[in-house]
């Protein structure tokens, strides 16, 4: 539907899976692995760490490394946003929370005939207080991103 958008891998879900294709034994290790990659400095250290996280693992763990090629470079777009936004980019916690309260809302309705009616719940769990929606960290930088990557017209 965007084909603009910048696309992020949750870095969250992404080390779980690695932990799944992981021996019990390596499991502190590609962790710390795989933290110096999405807590790297910038863009260039994530890179080297990547590389670095193939190098290691790449004989020890092959599944482990295909799972990380699987993210590809989704797993570090939130490189290319202000600093302050990046804890809040490299998960889908805000969102996961959102459909998390949201589902519960629609469990005691039973169904919702039309958009609308979701509109409305949606509305109406926000407005009691039982879903709280937290500000994104560095919000206050979202006008300027916006303004960098959304091409203007001729």
């Amino acid at each position: 539907m965007w084909p603009r958008a910048a696309i992020q891998r949750c870095c969250v879900h992404k080390l779980r899976n690695l932990e799944r294709k992981a021996p019990k034994h390596a499991l502190a290790e590609i962790r710390d692995d795989f933290h110096r990659i999405i807590y790297a400095a910038n863009a260039d250290a994530a890179h080297t760490a990547y590389t670095a996280f193939e190098r290691t693992w790449a004989r020890r763990c092959p599944g482990v490394v295909t799972s990380l090629r699987e993210g590809g470079d989704e797993l570090l777009t939130f490189f290319r946003f202000p600093r302050a936004q990046w804890k809040t980019l490299r998960t889908t916690n805000t969102i996961e929370r959102l459909h998390e309260e949201f589902r519960r809302g629609v469990k005691t309705q039973g169904s919702l005939p039309t958009e609308d009616a979701a509109l409305v719940l949606l509305f109406s769990l926000v407005a009691s207080g039982q879903i709280k929606l937290r500000k994104i960290d560095g919000w206050r930088k979202i006008a300027t991103v916006l303004r960098q990557h959304t091409p203007r017209a001729a």
